[in-house]
């Protein structure tokens, strides 16, 4: 058993040197826990990062979709006020040459008559009046200049970066359930400790009673007690209004029915977590590192555009009979385009991205000198609320000694009643310290975790 415990010890020591982040989690409630992640699902922020990651995979398959072919079905009819023909000098002249050519073919001289027997065709029209079309077009993109491929990229680190930012903001969401939690369990510490002082105090207002009636008190002692109990009581209500607004504050987070958690039942107590002197980065800091390249693409990309580029047509015409004599059925092409000039709208574009990439640079820089502060204060803050932890107990244990020192010097008359109440009210005071160290080392613990990246859930 002796070298199981040692093991065990040895795995827990482990956990909190390795995974701080991950032990810290399994040392929260199994009801904190459940809240947290319906807290995380509700959250309408978080909500709004997925939509704009979904958003950003979108813009991808949009960058990839130029790269597609692009294929067009045309319909249309028109008619015109009359058939295109050709001038009566081009007719008579297409007429007089198909009489030459049916001589030539039928041995006839060149001066003789035609033959009136042999029927001739009139030339056809450039184009009849009634004209339906029905077409398919292909247009392909071969080379984007390098426009689109600038494009995914930068869609690429936007999605990168909102999902950074997302996993900030579920940070920033579970640190509001956990202070709002340890606080509810703060109000139900605090009305327990109210609830001994009451128990204290009706024991006391029983003795002063029995020492009325024998003449060995004053009804002016009763009378004290009977206030320090009003006393007690209006605190008893401020913690009841407390509760109240704490539960529609973690309904509106997390949306558990009120009823439920009503019913929550949480204490504090303490949470111990190694953490390692070297911190991860900061959700917020990759998410502006995202950002930044995602900027810089969209510059390339502005720039790109002076990258000629090149694209692949075709056209084909499904009904032949209505296409004019100078219509192809079809066609396939190959084409180039270059933007020489734009009006120099390409280069200002990119210039605002460049700013803009710029502008990430500072508030990544200012970002980590502000980490590396609250990460000193962090740590301290967690150091402080530990040693304040120990003073408090000791506190508790001091007051416990004092009051029941006082309580045997008043029953045997040797002290008065009010040094019975200002020992219940220093007693009182120290379970309340010793409560509200447990909450500020929970937050310092929450706190330093974050500070250092390492709130992982």
């Amino acid at each position: 058993m002796k070298i199981n415990h040692f093991w065990i010890g040895v795995i827990v020591l482990l956990t909190l040197s390795l995974f701080p982040g991950s032990a810290w989690a399994q040392q929260l409630d199994p009801s904190l826990q459940d809240l947290i992640q319906k807290g995380l699902d509700k959250s309408h922020t978080v909500n709004v990062y997925d939509l704009d990651v979904e958003k950003a995979q979108v813009d991808q398959k949009l960058a990839k979709s130029v790269f597609l072919p692009k294929v067009t079905l045309n319909g249309s009819y028109t008619r015109l006020n009359d058939d295109i023909t050709f001038d009566d000098d081009t007719k008579n002249l297409l007429m007089a040459t198909q009489k030459l050519l049916i001589k030539e073919a039928a041995g006839i001289p060149f001066n003789a008559p035609f033959p009136e027997n042999i029927p001739l065709q009139q030339p056809n029209n450039l184009q009849d009046k009634n004209i339906l079309k029905s077409s398919v077009d292909l247009d392909w993109v071969l080379f984007s200049g390098l426009e689109a491929t600038n494009a995914l990229r930068a869609a690429k680190h936007k999605e990168a970066s909102m999902n950074f930012a997302g996993l900030a903001e579920k940070d920033r969401t579970v640190i509001k359930i956990i202070e709002t939690y340890d606080k509810l369990a703060l109000i139900n510490a605090s009305e327990k400790v109210l609830s001994a002082s009451e128990e204290y105090l009706t024991e006391q207002e029983f003795f002063v009673k029995k020492a009325i009636e024998n003449g060995l008190a004053t009804p002016i002692s009763r009378k004290k007690i009977e206030l320090a109990k009003q006393q007690l009581s209006a605190k008893q209500l401020e913690f009841s209004h407390n509760k109240t607004l704490l539960i529609e504050v973690l309904h509106q987070l997390t949306g558990e029915e009120k009823e439920n958690l009503k019913l929550l039942q949480p204490e504090l107590s303490s949470i111990l977590v190694n953490t390692p002197e070297n911190s991860e980065k900061r959700n917020e800091i990759k998410a502006l590192e995202e950002a930044e390249k995602a900027t810089d693409f969209k510059a390339k990309m502005e720039r790109s555009k002076f990258i000629p580029k090149v694209a692949l047509k075709g056209h084909y015409e499904f009904l032949e009979e209505d296409l004019s004599l100078f219509d192809p059925q079809w066609y396939v092409g190959v084409g180039i385009r270059w933007n020489i000039f734009d009006g120099d709208q390409s280069r200002l574009k990119s210039l605002q991205s460049k700013l803009e990439s710029k502008k990430y640079r500072e508030q990544i820089e200012e970002a980590e000198e502000m980490i590396a502060l609250s990460q000193i204060k962090a740590q301290l803050n967690y150091e402080a609320a530990l040693q304040h932890t120990e003073i408090a107990k000791k506190e508790i244990e001091l007051a416990e000694a004092t009051y029941e020192m006082v309580d045997k010097q008043y029953r045997n008359d040797l002290t008065s009643i009010n040094e019975v109440l200002d020992s219940l009210k220093d007693l009182e005071k120290a379970k309340f310290q010793l409560q509200q160290s447990f909450f500020d080392q929970r937050r310092a613990t929450t706190a330093l975790l974050h500070a250092k990246g390492l709130l992982n859930y």
